[in-house]
């Protein structure tokens, strides 16, 4: 009754049931506090724009580092990026000063031989225009501008294949096809690759320490200019006696000694010649020939004075009608008249001890054309290495063609016998394989009581 009139008329408030002592799970909650909502204050204060989560709530937010990257870094945490962009600005500069290094001593080359070039030929260089005659050099002042300090290369006479390689061209001459020069450079522009390359010199002889070069191929028309000049076509009208440019094939050089040997291993035309030494000549250089004759004419006063004015830098001069490689096949062994030149650069660019030999080099062609016209006795010597080649090719060819038939001959038993065993029944299968394992013991024995 008393609980009955308390809830009716609002009696005191019951207490709170007391806890259990071991439930501890509901004493944290015992005596919390109902939660209650935040007021916000009827003026915000100064908004704080720190960091990406503030708002303007008009709570101060907390300071931090992670905004201010020059507070959170400091340059000793970039060390190692400083190191890779310090080897990158150090190889930029070691291989601009690599390439313009080489651009300068192309320039150079051009300057010293242009004149000497744009005086034999008609043609020189890419350009596609005619050259100018030497008293046209002269005026013009031409040897002058190319022989300044820039860095641009004259286009139309040199063309840079690569950093360290650079080519010119030069056509329109009696007696000449065209000429190829080729001009290599070391690669300065990469120290690593030099120093490897003189390292593998070391411990390898096939492979030579890197040189700078020049190495001029002189291509002559062999009384072809009706293949190439216009005009000179077949039935176009007759070639005159005094433009026939044909001489008799031979290999012969002069090669510094250093470079004798490796030449002989790297050159099958050179490999076919007899060396010799000859009087006439420095002690660093020797002659190779077919024949002594061939020197004897080919050995005068004014190559001699410009193989002596070259002095060892001279490698080679080679003239030749067979293949640099040994041929393998009978169209290889077809002659193929070239004149090979390789000097080397003089690191002071000083080209006036060069010049003669390579201006000897260019009219060559007149005096072989003029008078490389032997005897039949010597050039039965010189066809009897060539003829042999072709008789070893022609055996090898043959040899070839009959392992081949051959093997055609194998293929075509090998198809009959599977064809009539396929004709036949398990039976005339067994009694084929049987007639012939014995026919092979037959011929195995007979072999075996031949060899007895």
């Amino acid at each position: 009754m008393a609980a009955l009139f308390n809830s009716l008329f609002g009696g005191s408030k019951p207490s709170a049931s007391p806890i259990p002592v071991g439930d501890s799970d509901f004493a944290d909650f015992a005596g919390a506090p109902d939660p209650e909502p935040v007021a916000l204050t009827s003026t915000a204060s100064q908004p704080s724009f720190t960091g990406l989560a503030s708002f303007p709530t008009g709570r101060a937010v907390p300071y931090t580092k992670w905004y201010n990257i020059h507070e959170r870094y400091s340059l000793s945490d970039f060390k190692q990026e400083g190191v890779i962009l310090s080897l990158i600005v150090v190889i930029v500069i070691i291989h601009l000063f690599g390439t313009n290094t080489n651009r300068k001593k192309a320039k150079k080359w051009v300057a010293a031989h242009a004149p000497v070039l744009q005086k034999e030929f008609a043609l020189v260089g890419f350009g596609g225009r005619k050259a100018p005659t030497a008293d046209q050099v002269e005026s013009e002042g031409l040897a002058k501008s190319l022989a300044n300090d820039t860095l641009e290369l004259p286009v139309d006479l040199l063309k840079e294949k690569s950093p360290q390689e650079f080519t010119t061209y030069a056509t329109g001459r009696q007696n000449v096809a065209f000429l190829d020069v080729n001009l290599n450079l070391l690669k300065r522009y990469s120290p690593l690759s030099m120093i490897a390359e003189y390292g593998m010199s070391l411990f390898f002889e096939s492979m030579p320490a890197p040189v700078e070069q020049m190495e001029a191929i002189l291509y002559p028309f062999d009384g072809r200019e009706a293949l190439t000049v216009p005009g000179q076509a077949p039935g176009a009208h007759e070639l005159r006696k005094d433009t026939k440019s044909s001489y008799d094939g031979f290999v012969w050089a002069i090669v510094n000694k250093e470079t004798m040997k490796q030449l002989r291993d790297d050159r099958y035309d050179v490999s076919i010649t007899t060396t010799k030494d000859n009087p006439k000549l420095p002690v660093w250089a020797t002659v190779m020939s077919e024949s002594a004759e061939i020197t004897d004419f080919l050995l005068t006063p004014e190559l001699i004075k410009a193989v002596e004015e070259a002095g060892e830098l001279l490698n080679h001069l080679i003239i030749t009608d067979q293949p640099i490689d040994q041929p393998v096949k009978l169209e290889e062994t077809i002659p193929k008249k070239r004149i090979y030149l390789s000097i080397r650069v003089p690191s002071s660019g000083d080209y006036t001890k060069t010049l003669p030999l390579f201006e000897y080099f260019i009219r060559l062609t007149d005096t072989l054309v003029h008078g490389a016209h032997f005897r039949p006795e010597v050039l039965r010597k010189v066809r009897t290495t060539r003829e042999d080649m072709v008789r070893k090719l022609k055996k090898a060819d043959e040899d070839e063609q009959a392992e081949e038939r051959g093997l055609e001959r194998e293929k075509a038993k090998k198809l009959k016998r599977d064809l009539e065993l396929k004709a036949l029944d398990a039976k005339g299968q067994k009694k084929y394989l049987e007639k012939e394992k014995e026919k092979e013991m037959r011929k195995n024995n007979k072999k075996m009581t031949s060899k007895g």
